[in-house]
């Protein structure tokens, strides 16, 4: 089953409709991926599962080109090619189900390019508070009296 409002890719067989070219994955609020520009494939998935498992190609793979996406913008692209590579590659195949496993690997995909995307807000340095340097300086205060009490003094003073 395919993600909320999102139609499948097209299976094997290369067939599409019109629909199915127009259907996108939604990655970030800038950034819609046209399912035409994801590349697929199915190959049995690993395990145990006996005649099912052997015969049927449930895993779903799939890939996405960074570098030549004509999706991305400028920006989008040198950020993502610094931190993803040329190829965004993203597999599943712990479901028994193929759709099930096609779901899954778009939503890692949308993840790992949102992941990739993400610009990590700059630390604004704060002051400490009038209040906070008064604690400080009153524990160093503390400190230091307790380490001067622990001197033993000798009849000379030290």
């Amino acid at each position: 089953m395919a993600p909320t409002g999102q139609i499948p890719p097209p299976t094997d067989d290369g067939a599409t409709s019109g629909a199915e070219r127009r259907a996108v994955l939604r990655v970030t609020r800038g950034l819609a991926i046209p399912f035409d520009e994801l590349a697929w494939r199915f190959t049995p998935s690993g395990g145990p599962g006996g005649q099912h498992a052997n015969k049927t190609s449930t895993r779903a793979e799939v890939r996405f080109d960074v570098a030549s996406s004509p999706s991305l913008g400028p920006r989008q692209r040198a950020r993502l090619l610094e931190r993803l590579g040329p190829t965004v590659r993203v597999s599943a195949g712990e479901e028994r189900s193929q759709s099930r496993n096609r779901e899954l690997a778009l939503r890692r995909l949308s993840a790992r390019l949102a992941e990739g995307l993400r610009i990590e807000p700059t630390r604004v340095p704060t002051r400490p508070t009038a209040g906070a340097k008064a604690r400080r300086l009153e524990d160093k205060r503390h400190r230091s009296a307790r380490k001067r009490d622990r001197v033993v003094r000798g009849d000379d003073g030290y």
